[in-house]
């Protein structure tokens, strides 16, 4: 496998496990456009397009340091039942809270310009997070701290059958 210079295997898997993460936010923002209210529907749908817009960002930087990209998967197990807009809501927060820890992982992972983006993103999520949940975690994105752990908060990368 090439790689750009400076480019290390933490940093390619690491970039891998955000596009995953994205993979899944994506499908999951389409559970949560499906059940919120009106009135923040609005909201839904700009944090589906912000995360699809990351999705191919981490595609092309996959391919850029000669990675093959993780495809999206054809389903997602969600973590519970999303049958009413206060459900959406709980969705799209743990959503974001899982973006938000693998983008942890990828700023202590990359350096330099890659550091900055991935923090500018764990910002976001982060942001979001707490626009949903109507408040905010102390640490987002550090599960040892927040007490949760967030590869396996929010939607499952396992496939559903």
């Amino acid at each position: 496998m090439r790689r750009a210079r400076g480019a290390t295997s933490a940093e390619l898997t690491a970039l891998q496990a955000a596009l995953a993460a994205e993979h899944a936010a994506v499908y999951g923002y389409g559970v949560v456009g499906g059940r919120i209210r009106e009135e923040r529907r609005t909201e839904a749908r700009s944090a589906y397009d912000a995360h699809r817009a990351r999705r191919d960002a981490l595609v092309r930087e996959v391919r850029d340091l000669g990675g093959e990209p993780v495809a999206a998967n054809a389903g997602y197990a969600l973590p519970f039942p999303v049958a009413d807009s206060a459900a959406a809501v709980r969705l799209a927060a743990e959503l974001e809270d899982r973006v938000a820890g693998v983008y942890s992982d990828l700023v202590r992972a990359a350096g330099d310009e890659r550091r900055r983006e991935a923090a500018g993103a764990l910002r976001e999520a982060a942001v979001r997070a707490a626009r949903w949940r109507g408040g905010s975690v102390a640490f987002p994105g550090l599960a040892e701290r927040a007490g949760t752990d967030a590869a396996t908060s929010g939607v499952s990368a396992t496939p559903t059958a």
